[in-house]
């Protein structure tokens, strides 16, 4: 088949879709992954067809405004800024994507880039497979992810109603967009003011999700529906997959206990050597050696000791195996790989989908309970560093839950259902 892949965000949003579709592709497909332009490399070191579209996500959330957004965490203020970002490009996208898809067979896609794949779809005559890597689909087995977990004991009803609001969170902001896009450039009515949800071209095929059983059991009611595990693409972005970590890095683990990771992804920090002084405080109390990821927050100290070694980038699957602990953000992409790692994992959310993960972490007992990064402190982190440490139980469970998640293959259970696809159904495969 000709599949084409829509996954528009930050690097986390992406990588796991070119882990898919490097799948797809080595099962025999074609596949033209649809991105933003700064992915190119990500894209196409792993031999998919690269089709750029307009932005680069980097350098948005490198601005003052996006910076001071994302650190306070308002996800309603994040979600106006990107929808009015959204908005100036959506004539753009969509006449990109209208190119990339034309002739496509398959038409992939997660919440980045939903709106404009099921017009898109609707447009071509594509069938559209839903693909997410979190919880997306209404339920009654526990809250939405922008909600606190305390909703989870007000009951099942209240659950699926936080799922709803999720979905109209997500779609509202972007609606003019995706109504200027259907009338300029598609020549299709408006969607529904609560959104595409209902759409036939949502209902036909099964949707898929990106994580491990072992994390989110499948929920009763969601029918149609496979958790296939996650889709681990274990190569860093515009690295090759012949990788070798840096000698001085080796070096660094080499000589003394095994250090913890310190890093928040592609979060901004209004002034990241003040958050670097915060983090060298907790280290001191602690006496912990540490790895440090400057990464798009721009993380730094003018005055590191030598127990603390700062890196740009470095592959997640490589890295934390190798080390105590895990301190992050809370991304989908990172808490997967701090889980399949087997070791416990102290989330900083920031925005969004993150404290879902950060709950689900002290929920299964694999980490602490998070700590929100407006509520970060020295004392605090040094706290969740010392307990990640000490508790031997939480150390047990982690370590048993990343063999349960190692054992897994999510990409072929993922390509599995895409060929039922092909054969024209996609009853039972497990």
């Amino acid at each position: 088949m000709r599949i084409a892949i829509i996954a528009l965000g930050s690097r986390g949003d992406v990588q796991p879709y070119v882990a898919l579709g490097k799948g797809l592709k080595q099962a025999g497909h074609l596949v033209r992954l649809v991105t933003q332009e700064n992915f190119g490399d990500l894209v196409s070191v792993h031999g998919l067809e690269f089709w750029a579209v307009s932005g680069n996500v980097q350098e948005i959330v490198e601005t003052k405004e996006m910076r001071e957004l994302l650190e306070k965490g308002n996800f309603l203020a994040i979600q106006s800024r990107t929808a009015e970002l959204v908005q100036s490009v959506a004539i753009d996208w969509a006449n990109q994507g209208k190119a990339a898809c034309q002739g496509m067979d398959l038409l992939i896609v997660g919440v980045g880039g939903l709106n404009i794949a099921v017009a898109l779809a609707q447009k071509l005559g594509i069938p559209l497979l839903q693909a997410y890597v979190f919880p997306f689909t209404p339920t009654k087995a526990f809250p939405g992810v922008l909600f606190p977990d305390f909703v989870d004991k007000t009951g099942g009803f209240f659950n699926r109603l936080s799922h709803q609001l999720v979905r109209q969170a997500l779609w509202q902001g972007f609606r003019n967009a995706d109504k200027l896009v259907r009338q300029k450039v598609l020549g299709l009515a408006a969607a529904s003011f609560w959104g595409p949800y209902n759409t036939d071209c949502l209902k036909k095929y099964p949707t898929l999700y990106g994580f491990s059983p072992s994390v989110i059991p499948k929920p009763s009611d969601w029918n149609n529906t496979y958790v296939t595990g996650y889709w681990f693409l274990d190569v860093n972005v515009q690295q090759a997959p012949d990788w070798n970590p840096p000698s001085a890095l080796v070096d660094f683990l080499q000589a003394g206990s095994p250090p913890i990771y310190i890093g928040f992804g592609s979060m901004g920090n209004r002034n990241p050597e003040a958050t670097a002084n915060l983090i060298l405080e907790a280290l001191a109390k602690t006496q912990q050696r540490a790895i440090m990821l400057s990464g798009w927050g721009g993380l730094h100290s003018d005055n590191l000791p030598d127990t603390v070694y700062l890196i740009d980038s470095v592959p997640h699957s490589w890295l934390f195996p190798r080390v105590a602990a895990v301190v992050h953000h809370g991304g989908a992409g990172t808490t997967a790989a701090g889980m399949r790692a087997g070791v416990p994992s102290i989330i900083i959310p920031f925005f969004g989908d993150q404290f879902f993960w950060g709950q689900r972490v002290a929920k299964l007992g694999v980490g602490t309970e998070p700590i929100p990064r407006k509520q970060l402190t020295a004392e605090r982190l040094a706290q969740a560093i010392q307990k990640t440490l000490a508790d031997s139980t939480m150390r047990e469970r982690a370590a048993n839950l990343g063999a349960k998640i190692q054992a897994e293959d999510g990409i072929l259970c993922a390509v599995a259902v895409v060929e039922e696809i092909e054969k024209g159904g996609v009853a039972l495969l497990y």
